[in-house]
C-alpha cells in the first residue's frame, strides 16, 4: 500500500488529475532567500579531517545560503471531495552532500504534499502525503510523533518545515457532542540526522558528537576500525620478522602474545629493549607501519587521520598516553592482548586487515505503522486526548557485528582465556576451547598476562581468522579478511500517550492556560556501553543497542501579559525506566587504573573525546517563550525561546517577522548555543548562527 516507488506516485496523480482538469485549479506560493552566518569562531564536530586538523571556520563565514520556491496547488474533486498538492523547490550553496538540493524524504523533498479530502460514511478522510500534528510542546517534539523529523538544523527550523510529509489514510469523525476520534495507517519513514549515513556528512554544521562517533572521519568507528586493524597487521609483521622478540623470527606472529596487552607494551619504559617507550613506539607503528615515512609510505599507516592514539603533533614523541582519562581508541583498549591483534590482520603483510562498511536493514516498504486517537473536551473546558501508535520508532540504531568480507556470513566472537604455551618465557596464546560470557571477563590483567582474555572471530564451520590460525599456530588457510558490519534498523515500539489543556481565570492576571503532554514508549533502543569489554578489544559487544521503555512529559503553563504578549513556560523530562549503570575499575597489566564500567550512554553526545558520555536516567529541560504582535497594525511579530538543559545546555532562539508589504515579509533570527560541550544544546556551540530572510508571496 505504501510502496514508495514511481509506480505509485504515478497511479496516485492518475486517480486525482483527471478530475481536477474539469475545476478550476488555485496557485499560490512563495519564493524565499534564507541566508546564514556563523556567529562564533572555532572548529565543529566532525569538521577536521584528521587528527591534527585544527581547520576553523570563522565568525561571518557563510553558512547557509538557501533559496527556494514553495507551489501550493488547491481545487476541488467533484462537490464534495477537494484536493492539495505542494511543490518545493529548493537549493542551498552551503549544504553538505545530499542537503544542497533535491532529497526525497526530507526537509528539501521536492515533492512535499499531495492528498485528497473527502468523506465516506460520516468519516472525514484525508489520503496522501501530508503532515498530521499530535503534540505543540514549545522547541521540541514529544508527542507529535505521527511525521518523522529532518534534523539538519537541529530544532531551529518550523516544526512545519522540519516535519516530513508521509503517505497515510488519516480518518477523522466527531463523537457526540465534544468527542473526535482519529486513525492512521501510515507510511514507515526514519528522522533524518546529519551524518548518520556511510559518507558521514563531514563539516556538517550540525553533527552530533554521537553520530560522529559512528561514522565521523576521525572519531568514528566506521573509520576507525580499519586503521586500527591496520596497526594490528604492522604489529603481525613486526612479530613475524622478530623485531618484537629481539630479532628471532615469530612464524606463529601475535598469537603467542595473549600475554603483552596495549597498556602493558605502551606503559613500558622500554618494552623490546630499543631505549624507546612503549607509548611512543605505539605511536610511531599506528602512524607510519614499519617504514621509515621520509623513504616510503607504508600503507598501514594512520597518518594521524583517525583518532588511534592521543596525538600532539606529527612526531612519533608528539603523543600523551593516559588510560585513566582515555580519549584515543587504543588508550580506551588498555586491557586488549597482542594475540586480538592477530584477529584483526590478515593474509600477507597489507591490504587484507579489518575493514569496515555501513549499511541499512529497514522494514519493508510495504509495512505501516497503525495509530489511533480520542479526543474530546468537558462542558467545563477541560481538552484532553488518548494517544496510541504501533510504529515503527522514527529515531535509527545502528547495530556492530563482525562477518567474513568475501562471504558475508555473520561471525561468531570468542573471549578466549590464556593458556601457556611455554614455560621457560611465560609466552600465553588464547585457548579456543573457552569461551568466555561478559560476566566472567576478569577486572585485573595480571601482571604475567595469565588469567588474559584474547578475542576470536570464527564462523559457523569452526574455521577461525586472522594472519595466523589460533588452532595450529601456522598462517591460516582460511584467507577471507573480516569486516565490522555497521548496521543502521528501525525498531518496532508501542506509544501510548495523552494530553490536556485548561484555561484558568485568576481574575488579578487573566487566564492562564495549564497544559501537558505525556508519552511513554515501550521497546526504544538505548546505548549500553560496556568499558570492560571495550578494555580487551571486543569493538562489537562493547557497544550495543538494548530494548528501554521510556516515559517522557512536558508541563506547560502559558499566559498573556502587557495586553498582547505570550508567555509559556515549560518542565521537560525523560526518564529511562531501563537505564543501566554498573560500577566498575578495571587494572591494567601495568597496574594503572580505569573506568570500566557498563552504562546507558548518551545518544547525542558519547564520542572519544570524553569517555563515551554517560547518559541520564532523569533528563529535565526547562523552557520559556515569548511573543509579542508589533506595528500600527500588529503585522510584525517577534518571539524568543530559550531551553537549559540539565548538565549545563542551552539554546536561545530570537527571531522576528516584518511585514512590508502583502506580498514582502522580511525576518531575522538569532540561533545562540552554549555551555557543556557534552550536552545536546551545548556541543552545537561553534554553530551558533545568525540568519536573514526575505520572503515573496504570490497568488
Amino acid at each position: 500500500m505504501f510502496k514508495r516507488s514511481v509506480i505509485y506516485q504515478s497511479m496516485l496523480l492518475a486517480l486525482v488529475l483527471p478530475g481536477v482538469a474539469v475545476a478550476e485549479i488555485e496557485v499560490s506560493g512563495y519564493l524565499k532567500n534564507e541566508t546564514a552566518v556563523f556567529t562564533k569562531s572555532g572548529q565543529r564536530t566532525g569538521q577536521a579531517s584528521s587528527m591534527l586538523d585544527t581547520t576553523e571556520h570563522s565568525a561571518g563565514d557563510l553558512m547557509k545560503f538557501e533559496n527556494s520556491a514553495r507551489i501550493f496547488f488547491n481545487g476541488d474533486l467533484g462537490e464534495e471531495s477537494s484536493w492539495h498538492g505542494e511543490l518545493n523547490l529548493i537549493y542551498d550553496t552551503e549544504g553538505v552532500d545530499g542537503y544542497k538540493s533535491h532529497e526525497s524524504y526530507t526537509q528539501n523533498d521536492w515533492f512535499r504534499e499531495l492528498y485528497v479530502d473527502t468523506g465516506v460514511g460520516g468519516w472525514d478522510l484525508r489520503l496522501g502525503k501530508q503532515q498530521v500534528v499530535w503534540g505543540t510542546a514549545d522547541g521540541m517534539k514529544l508527542l507529535d510523533i505521527i511525521n518523522p523529523t529532518d534534523y539538519r538544523e537541529l530544532n531551529q527550523n518550523a516544526m512545519e518545515d522540519s516535519r516530513i510529509p508521509i503517505w497515510m489514510i488519516n480518518a477523522e469523525r466527531n463523537v457526540g457532542e465534544n468527542g473526535n476520534i482519529q486513525l492512521i495507517v501510515s507510511q514507515v519513514e526514519e528522522n533524518k540526522i546529519p551524518g548518520l549515513n556511510a559518507d558521514g556528512d563531514a563539516e556538517h554544521p550540525f553533527l552530533m558528537k554521537g553520530v560522529d562517533s559512528i561514522t565521523g572521519k576521525v572519531n568514528g568507528f566506521l573509520n576507525v576500525t580499519p586503521r586500527l586493524a591496520a596497526t594490528a597487521q604492522s604489529f603481525n609483521n613486526a612479530a613475524q620478522a622478530g623485531m618484537l622478540t629481539g630479532g628471532v623470527p615469530m612464524a606463529s606472529g601475535l598469537v603467542g602474545f595473549a600475554g603483552l596487552s596495549v597498556d602493558g607494551f605502551a606503559s613500558n619504559p622500554d618494552p623490546i629493549g630499543s631505549g624507546t617507550s612503549g607509548s611512543v613506539m605505539l605511536n610511531q607503528i599506528a602512524q607510519f607501519g614499519l617504514t621509515d615515512p621520509t623513504v616510503a609510505v607504508d600503507p598501514n599507516g594512520n597518518f594521524w587521520v583517525t583518532n588511534l592514539t592521543s596525538v600532539t603533533g606529527q612526531l612519533p614523541t608528539d603523543v600523551t598516553w593516559d588510560v585513566s582519562q582515555a580519549s584515543s581508541a587504543f588508550e580506551y583498549m588498555a586491557n586488549a592482548t597482542f594475540s586480538t591483534f592477530n584477529s584483526f590482520s590478515g593474509a600477507g603483510a597489507t591490504g587484507n586487515s579489518a575493514g569496515a562498511v555501513y549499511e541499512r536493514d529497514y522494514p519493508n516498504d510495504l509495512d505501516a505503522n497503525f495509530g489511533a486517537r480520542y479526543r474530546g473536551s468537558t462542558d467545563g473546558g477541560f481538552n484532553y486526548s488518548f494517544n496510541y501508535f504501533y510504529h515503527y520508532d522514527s529515531n535509527p540504531y545502528v547495530e556492530m557485528s563482525w562477518r567474513d568480507a568475501v562471504t558475508k556470513e555473520t561471525l561468531s566472537v570468542q573471549r578466549a582465556q590464556a593458556m601457556l604455551i611455554d614455560p621457560a618465557t611465560g609466552a600465553q596464546a588464547p585457548n579456543p576451547a573457552t569461551d568466555l560470557t561478559p560476566d566472567q571477563i576478569p577486572n585485573s590483567f595480571a601482571a604475567d598476562g595469565s588469567n588474559s582474555v584474547s578475542i576470536l572471530l570464527h564462523n559457523a564451520a569452526g574455521e577461525y581468522y586472522g594472519a595466523i590460525d589460533p588452532t595450529t599456530f601456522a598462517t591460516n588457510t582460511n584467507t577471507n579478511p573480516v569486516e565490522m558490519v555497521m548496521t543502521e534498523k528501525l525498531n518496532r515500539i508501542h506509544s501510548l500517550g495523552t494530553s490536556f489543556d485548561y484555561a484558568m481565570d485568576t481574575g488579578a492576571m487573566g487566564a492562564i492556560v495549564l497544559r501537558g503532554e505525556f508519552l511513554y514508549n515501550k521497546d526504544e533502543m538505548q546505548p549500553v556501553v560496556d568499558r570492560r569489554l571495550l578494555g580487551i578489544g571486543d569493538l562489537t559487544n562493547s557497544l550495543r543497542m538494548e530494548e528501554a521503555d521510556m516515559f517522557k512529559y512536558v508541563l506547560g503553563a502559558d499566559i498573556t501579559v502587557l495586553t498582547n504578549m505570550l508567555v509559556s513556560a515549560q518542565f521537560i523530562q525523560f526518564w529511562n525506566m531501563d537505564f543501566i549503570e554498573e560500577t566498575r575499575t578495571c587494572t591494567t597489566q601495568a597496574g594503572n587504573s580505569y573506568d570500566c564500567s557498563r552504562y546507558t550512554g548518551d545518544m547525542a553526545t558519547m564520542n572519544l573525546d570524553n569517555g563515551l558520555n554517560k547518559g541520564h536516567e532523569f533528563k529535565e529541560f526547562y523552557s520559556l517563550f515569548f511573543s509579542k504582535p508589533f506595528g500600527d497594525s500588529q503585522e510584525h511579530r517577534w518571539n524568543n525561546i530559550t531551553i537549559y538543559e540539565e548538565g549545563g545546555g542551552w539554546w536561545n532562539r530570537l527571531d522576528m517577522e516584518y511585514t512590508f508589504t502583502d506580498e514582502l515579509i522580511g525576518s531575522a533570527e538569532w540561533n545562540h548555543y552554549w555551555g557543556d560541550k557534552d550536552t545536546t544544546f551545548g556541543q552545537f556551540d561553534k554553530s551558533s548562527n545568525f540568519q536573514l530572510g526575505v520572503k515573496y508571496l504570490f497568488d
